[in-house]
């Protein structure tokens, strides 16, 4: 019953020993015959035994009296209820009475009450039942037991505060969103979407301040559908802020979520949900006492395989993770990677629908890796597969669908293709030269620039000789490229509302404060009659080992195009004395997204 009141195990351990010890003062206390004895009023003696360690050392007590003398014939089943002390006048307790008052404790109050508070108190997801649950015919008879007002999800902390909605930016999400808002709000349940979320909000409730973000919502896509068809996976790759790390609390609100029509919020919806889903966390959860076979088959026990089925799987499984070698070495000594491997096949046991995997590939070789990857890739043959992932290279290789979250918002969703021809820099053209090559142009590659923007590729090949050409490849830009524009963007969007700004020294000595993810920089004070726009700069930016976006350099001064408008623009002023110190603009090409 107590345990329905604790969610961590170190509170566990501490409540624990706090029933151990009292109940070694309160045994103590009862052997030496308080309360049980007609001295005292019935009620101490009713209270006192609704701790069970009491009655149960008054009943070892009575034990001991009618077995402490040479010859007595202690306590028969037959005569549980004749007092077994020699004077009737002081017996107050009787084997049978304990006996009764202990059946009675364990079916009316601890059974009971055990798992009337297991339903009603919100468990380490935020979700529980209503407290007259019982009373619902769907809760006895299963039927009707996937509609979401069943259940409902709450917070530890309260009513989360309401989330104002942002519009996508990105068209796609925006029509996905649109799409499962429809389907909610008319009643519609596709059995064969496999994850679909109503009204997903997370944020930080401000009891630790972090920074001037620690108020601020994490995620805000509210409404945006994770929906995805069988055979398909949808990554989604966390673009985590530093902000993020550390953080102890959080809120929690969710309408409800349908994994293949099934509701969370639903008693037997849940009980559909975790006969077909299969995860992989991101911290391993395995017993170093055990090894890799036995792990398999415990899990395969309580996913409710067939026994004579559960060993074939199980070396299956350890022959496609390969891990058949080390099948029966204890898992506490396996490499991480090792672990992570585990992790996977526990994950793929039992053949499950929906699969989950969180960084599944952290600290594998890259020989392992990539054959993790084949396996993922052959996983997900009739069934969907939702990875999230740093690695921009596994995305692509792995994603059929793809989504990217920056400043707790979905940006952009879609195929790799896709998002690299929206979000990347367009197509990518290289070009090889021959070397030793001497004639009218050379080797230089100014006049294949001028040429370029006026030619097309097919009269590149027949002037291949002419430049001194020995290849042409044309492609698309990087997924990691794309991720690093959509962070820059949501970095800059952030930065400008919030006022964030970093230092750039450029090389005439001019201090210029930018928004963090600023690309193109105009310069305050360059204008002249000549460049009535001024000079503008380029900056370069990575993340860095937190996740946070830094300066990695900076182009030379240029002037600024006629075809750049201004995106943001500071009170331009001189901030410093001694040295020149300015803010700077933030432009973009006209004709940018």
């Amino acid at each position: 019953m107590l345990s329905s009141f604790i969610s961590k195990s170190s509170s566990a351990t501490t409540v624990g020993f706090l029933v151990f010890l009292i109940g070694f003062i309160t045994q103590t206390v009862a052997t030496g015959g308080f309360p049980y004895s007609s001295t005292h009023s019935l009620s101490r003696p009713v209270i006192w035994s609704f701790f069970p360690p009491n009655t149960f050392s008054a009943g070892f007590q009575l034990l001991i009296e009618a077995t402490s003398v040479p010859g007595s014939p202690g306590i028969s089943w037959s005569k549980r209820d004749v007092c077994s002390k020699m004077d009737d006048a002081t017996c107050f307790l009787t084997m049978n009475k304990i006996y009764i008052w202990l059946v009675r404790t364990f079916f009316s109050g601890l059974c009971v009450h055990s798992i009337y508070f297991d339903n009603i108190i919100p468990n380490a997801s935020g979700v529980r039942k209503t407290i007259i649950y019982f009373l619902k015919p769907s809760y006895w008879t299963g039927k009707e037991g996937n509609k979401v007002e069943e259940g409902r999800i709450c917070s530890c902390f309260g009513s989360v505060p309401p989330v104002e909605h942002l519009t996508p930016d990105d068209q796609d999400v925006l029509e996905e969103e649109t799409l499962v808002k429809k389907q909610a709000m008319d009643g519609t349940v596709d059995p064969n979407i496999a994850v679909q979320i109503h009204g997903l909000a997370k944020m930080y409730p401000g009891m630790i301040k972090l920074d001037e973000y620690s108020q601020r919502p994490v995620v805000l896509s509210s409404w945006t559908q994770w929906c995805m068809e069988e055979n398909y996976y949808q990554l989604f790759d966390w673009y985590k802020s530093s902000y993020w790390w550390g953080c102890k609390f959080n809120l929690i609100r969710l309408k409800t979520a349908l994994i293949y029509g099934d509701s969370i919020r639903s008693s037997v919806g849940m009980s559909n949900i975790r006969k077909m889903i299969g995860v992989c966390p991101q911290f391993d959860i395995l017993w170093d006492a055990l090894s890799s076979e036995e792990h398999l088959h415990l899990f395969a026990s309580i996913k409710g395989l067939p026994p004579v089925s559960i060993k074939p799987i199980a070396e299956k499984l350890l022959a496609d993770v390969k891990l058949t070698g080390a099948a029966k070495i204890r898992a506490g000594s396996y490499c991480g990677g090792m672990k992570r491997r585990l992790s996977v096949a526990i994950a793929l046991i039992g053949d499950p629908k929906l699969v989950f995997l969180d960084e599944p590939t952290t600290g594998m070789d890259p020989i392992t890796r990539r054959h993790v990857w084949d396996i993922i890739q052959e996983s997900k043959k009739g069934r969907a597969i939702i990875l999230t992932m740093h690695s921009m290279e596994e995305a692509d290789i792995l994603g059929d669908r793809i989504g990217i979250m920056a400043k707790g918002r979905l940006r952009c969703i879609g195929t790799s293709i896709r998002l690299k021809s929206r979000f990347g820099t367009g197509f990518i053209t290289t070009v090889s030269f021959l070397e030793n090559k001497n004639n009218g142009a050379g080797n230089s590659p100014e006049p294949l620039k001028r040429f370029f923007k006026k030619g097309f590729f097919e009269e590149l090949q027949y002037r291949e000789y002419e430049f001194g050409i020995s290849d042409i490849q044309l492609g698309l830009a990087t997924l990691e490229e794309v991720f690093l524009n959509i962070a820059r963007w949501a970095e800059l969007e952030s930065a400008t509302a919030e006022g964030t700004v970093v230092t750039l020294e450029l090389e005439s000595g001019i201090l210029v404060e930018i928004p963090v993810g600023a690309r193109f920089v105009g310069i305050p004070g360059t204008e002249n009659a000549e460049n009535p726009r001024g000079m503008m700069v380029e900056v370069y930016w990575q993340q860095d080992g937190s996740g946070s976006m830094c300066i990695s350099g900076h182009s030379p001064e240029m002037r600024t195009p006629q075809n750049f408008s201004v995106l943001y623009e500071p009170p331009s002023q001189v901030l410093g004395r001694t040295q020149r110190r300015v803010r700077g603009s933030v432009i973009a090409y006209e004709s940018s997204d």
